[in-house]
This record gives structure tokens, sequence and C-alpha cells, in this order.
């Protein structure tokens, strides 16, 4: 099972017996007729529409019979939403869900456990990098995110909970948010270290993408997080109620929250590789009003190239078995379920070595 990709402006996807046929429109400026291929239903997990794609109602109610989501954005990869089978039927998991959400200790150990998961795979990624190049500053960094992880453990919940309308500042929540911050800084902080080339990134932005750099890392956590979402709707979760991020309307939090652990190994992992081995260069970026995008082909290079990472095989931290990326993200959303419902002694979020 595998994601299914539309990126072609023009095309249509229809359905003929068991197979979804994608008709792409003929393209003059490269020499390419109308061409129809033939995906097997049985392989599509999930399909991605990028901008002006058709999918005929007979496509629609296909995928969505074999509980495949269909996840829509726009040309530029902005979330614009998505189609989705009917949720899971355990509603008491749900019920779970939203207690330990109202419950301040129980909500404050989660996000902790988050926050903890995502800087102990961001360390583990500056040390990786750093074995070749001994760069003092990328040492420093990994240090100092070392040394939040410590400040985390002292931080226990005070009966708080997280509110974006009033002040954080001196509560647990507050601390925890602070100490997230301060890692994340540091890694973005020296993350341009880590390129071959000088790709001017000034630090993480978000929006508009005012380079390159931040174009990809923007693009590639947008995907992340529909294959999240997508796994915690299979496992049968409320996506909108979360423990790190705040619940908002029409926030994903709970899918933003598990998703935190896998930014680094996941999607910083494939930029890192593609603009380290020169796959991709500057010719494959646009500027448009400050804002940087993928060129269309070089989309699709990065697309190929994040599913190849997906479909990498590691040693799961709690199971102790070989399992893809992509099986980890599934297995994460079902570890959670089982650590609200009390059936493992605790749920303890994904790191690596």
């Amino acid at each position: 099972m595998t994601t299914l990709y539309l990126t072609e402006d023009g095309a249509k996807v229809t359905r003929e017996a068991d197979c979804l046929v994608v008709h792409l429109p003929e393209n003059k400026d490269q020499g390419r007729p109308r061409q129809k291929i033939r995906i097997p239903l049985i392989r599509v997990s999930q399909v991605v529409v990028f901008g002006n794609v058709t999918l005929t109602t007979p496509a629609l109610w296909a995928l969505l019979e074999q509980r495949a989501e269909i996840c829509f954005c726009t040309g530029r990869g902005r979330f614009l939403g998505h189609l989705t089978p009917p949720m899971g039927k355990n509603s008491l998991v749900r019920l779970e869900q939203h207690r330990a959400h109202n419950d301040p200790t129980r909500s404050f150990l989660l996000a902790r456990n988050f926050v903890q998961a995502k800087l102990a795979n961001m360390r583990t990624m500056l040390l990786r990098a750093n074995r070749k190049r001994e760069d003092a500053e990328i040492g420093k960094a990994a240090d100092h995110i070392g040394a939040l992880l410590e400040q985390l453990k002292g931080i226990e919940p005070d009966g708080t909970v997280p509110d974006p309308s009033r002040p954080q500042a001196g509560t647990a929540y507050g601390r925890l948010l602070g100490i997230e911050g301060a890692g994340t800084g540091a890694y973005f902080g020296v993350f341009g270290r880590l390129l071959r080339d000088d790709w001017g990134f000034p630090g993480r932005q978000k929006r508009p993408p005012p380079d390159p750099v931040n174009a990809l890392l923007s693009f590639g956590y947008v995907v992340l997080m529909n294959h999240v979402a997508s796994a915690v709707h299979i496992v049968g979760l409320d996506p909108y109620v979360g423990f790190l991020h705040s619940s908002q309307y029409g926030k994903p939090a709970l899918a933003l929250d598990v998703m935190e652990p896998f930014r680094p190994l996941i999607v910083d992992s494939v930029v890192l590789t593609l603009l380290n081995n020169r796959a991709l260069k500057r010719e494959d970026f646009v500027e448009e009003l400050g804002s940087w995008r993928l060129t269309d082909e070089a989309r699709r290079l990065f697309l190929t190239k994040l599913e190849e990472r997906l479909d990498t095989e590691v040693e799961h931290p709690v199971l102790e078995y070989k399992a893809t990326y992509r099986r980890a993200l599934e297995l994460e959303v079902r570890l959670l379920a089982k650590g609200l419902m009390g059936e493992i002694p605790r749920f303890r979020a994904f790191t690596v070595r």
C-alpha cells in the first residue's frame, strides 16, 4: 500500500474495474502526448491531490470504499482539506482521549513526552551529521539540546492547561513550550551548517517560506501531517483534540502532536539528502513575491524521495522489531490509543538512537 500523488495540472482520474486510470493531458512544451496510466486500487492507501486535478465520482467511491483518504492541496502544497472514510467505531477510545485532554496531569505528561521525543531526535540528527564534520557550533547545539532534555525531567504538572488566549509564563506548560522553542531554535540555528552548499538558510520561517530550504521543509511537513492525520483517523482517535498543540477550531492538534518526533527523522533527512547530493539545485525553485516554491519536476522528485524515506525500515524503540517509517506512524497512534485506554503501562513517543 502506498500514496498516490497527483501533481499534473489538468489530469483526470477515473475508475475502470479494479484500477484507477490517471489521464494526463498533452504537454506540448515537453513533447508529451496524452497518456493513460493504470494503477491497481489495491495498491493505493492514500491520494494527495495538488492543484487542478479532477477525480470522478466512481473513483472517489472506490477509494472511500477501501478506506483510502483523499487529501487536497493547492498547487504550492498548502493543505485545503480531505475526504475520509467513516471514523473508526471505537467511541470508547475517543471518550478516553477527551478525558485525558481535560485532565491537566495526563495532558501535560503526554505533551512533555512529545517534546522529549522531538528534541531527542533533533539531537540525534545533529550528532549523526557531525560525526564527520566535527563542527564546534553543531556540537554546541547538540549539547544545548541535551541540557534542555535534562531540564524537561524536572518539570512536573501543576494543574494548568494550555490556553492560547491566556499568558503561559510561569506555568508548567509555559516552561515546557519555552524548552521546546529553545531546542527547536538551537537545532535550526545550525541546520544551515548541515548543508553542503550555502543556501542562505536564515533559520526556520514558515509563512511564506523566504528561501528554498524553508520551502522544502514546509512542503514536507504538510505531506507528513497528512500521513499522520490519516493514521489518526484509521485508529479512531479525534485528530482535532491534542495535548501539546492547543485544540482550536480547524487545527489538527493531535496529528501535529504525533508528527513532532518524526519531523527531523523523515522530512529533514530527505531535505538534507537531496540538497547535499545536489539532486535539487537553485533552478529547481521559483520565487514569487518573496515566497519560494518547487518547480513541478522538482516537486515530483521530492515526493518520490519522501516516499522512499517512509518505506525505510527502522528498529522500533518500543516494539523492538523492524518497521517502515510509514508503519511506525500508524503504530505510534495505536500505542497512544493503548496508553490512553490503560492497555500498556505508559505511552512513550518514538525516538531513535
